[in-house]
């Protein structure tokens, strides 16, 4: 068994995309929604389990196999979770993700610590950061075990911040995130214990409209 199988990954997929007027967990990049892309990056990666969190009304309830049924983001769950019913990528929802990131990395861990208590490690993945592959999760775990520092984090653009992966010691100090927190805070609280892993192409990420047009004219 690979030192990669003890770890899990959250990828956090729970946003409503307001600002770019469409899912951009849909959204195609080199043949694959980018939510597929980086839960096969994960999967090949070797990470298990590897968990989604989504986000739903407060009056969800699930489908029969389990997936959430969402009131007035129905049909948007709908095609994420169709997208993901074969990668073995189990689906959190999250119904306050509303109130900010710090709600989906809760729930997120919440959950694996619930159903993978034996998990030495996470890492902490967004859904809209196109060029997260399995050579930078392959990395971001090789680095953590030669450096033996409890958090690994992505540099990229003068700072921080995701994909990041964080030792089991850390990861009850990811449940006191306020809601509005992400990830980059227990960072840089904990700069000391950071090994940083290069990965310029982190500032590539898809919030808005704007966003998206100049990633479709500068990618190959």
């Amino acid at each position: 068994m690979s030192p990669q199988s003890h770890i899990a990954a959250v990828i956090l997929a729970a946003g409503e995309s307001s600002r770019l007027g469409k899912p951009k967990q849909l959204i195609q990049f080199r043949g694959k929604t980018l939510v597929r892309r980086v839960v096969d990056a994960a999967s090949e990666a070797g990470c298990r389990p590897i968990l989604v969190v989504l986000g739903t009304e407060r009056t969800s309830h699930l489908y029969s196999d389990g997936l959430p049924r969402v009131k007035g983001r129905h049909h948007e769950i709908e095609l994420i979770t169709s997208e993901l019913k074969k990668t073995g990528a189990t689906i959190v929802a999250n119904s306050n993700w509303q109130c900010g990131i710090g709600t989906s990395i809760r729930t997120g861990v919440q959950h694996l610590l619930d159903t993978a208590p034996g998990v030495e490690a996470t890492v902490l993945l967004a859904c809209d950061q196109p060029f997260v592959d399995r050579a930078v999760l392959d990395g971001l775990m090789t680095l953590y075990h030669e450096t033996l520092k409890p958090i690994v984090a992505a540099s990229y653009a003068g700072t921080l911040g995701v994909p990041a992966l964080f030792d089991r010691s850390l990861l009850p100090e990811l449940l006191r995130l306020d809601d509005s927190a992400g990830a980059k805070s227990t960072i840089l609280s904990n700069r000391d214990q950071v090994a940083e892993f290069p990965f310029p192409e982190g500032k590539v990420d898809i919030d808005t409209a704007e966003d998206w047009q100049r990633f479709c004219c500068s990618k190959e």
